[in-house]
């Protein structure tokens, strides 16, 4: 069987899908595009369709992966050309590569964001950034599948910095994936404990890298390298 792993994007409206939706729309593409997929056994067999490291409902992403299992083998940027086509607009195939095996997941270390504040004051921003940077540990709630959790937001914080856009300031964010998951909103909860800074209902999230963590220099890597 010949795996296939393929990064995406999700973009404009999309962001507001949920990983649910976006997997019944691959599952779509999948089947319109005439990709010869393998298929699980059982009594009720589904195409070998895996995710790794779905973004939250809401956020963008320009760094979504998947991993196909195929019953034949097909040139890689074929596969990736008639799903691109195959998908709604705002899911957007990027790059195919064939796997080398072992777990894709495992190779999902860390993330990179951006969160765009539009109508916040820049000096405010920076100000809570210090704060949040300054303080050893920031708890915060967040309801789960097993309950409210609580948890150290500051601890997956690999990086964070003020930057901006043309709509205003921004965070550059580089988190370390944790169990439970530590998100943006969670980071931005933390800003609010610490600081009081208020987040603005105009606030963007979007994911541009996912992979390993390159702990010397606080970057996020190319899984698909």
């Amino acid at each position: 069987m010949q795996r296939l792993r393929i990064r995406y994007a999700k973009r404009g409206r999309l962001r507001f899908t949920s990983h649910r939706d976006v997997s019944r729309a691959v599952e779509r593409a999948v089947f319109r595009a005439q990709i010869p997929m393998a298929y699980s056994s059982g009594f009720h067999p589904h195409p070998r369709i895996s995710y790794a490291g779905a973004s939250p409902t809401g956020a963008a992403s320009e760094a979504e992966y998947l991993e196909l299992g195929l019953a034949e083998r097909r040139d890689p940027d074929e596969v990736g050309r008639s799903l691109d086509a195959a998908l709604p607009d705002g899911l957007d195939v990027a790059t195919v590569a064939e796997s080398p095996g072992g777990s894709l997941s495992d190779l999902l270390t860390a993330s990179a964001w951006l969160i765009e504040l539009r109508g916040a004051d820049a000096a405010e921003v920076g100000s809570a950034v210090s704060a949040f940077l300054g303080t050893e540990s920031v708890p915060v709630e967040r309801m789960t599948k097993k309950g409210l959790r609580t948890f150290d937001c500051r601890a997956a914080v690999v990086a964070l910095e003020v930057s901006g856009t043309d709509a205003g300031p921004a965070l550059a964010l580089v988190l370390r994936h944790t169990v439970p998951a530590v998100r943006p909103d969670d980071v931005l909860t933390g800003l609010a404990a610490v600081s009081g800074f208020a987040t603005p209902a105009t606030a963007l999230l979007t994911r541009l890298a996912q992979g390993p963590l390159d702990e010397a220099t606080g970057t996020v890597g190319d899984p698909l390298a």
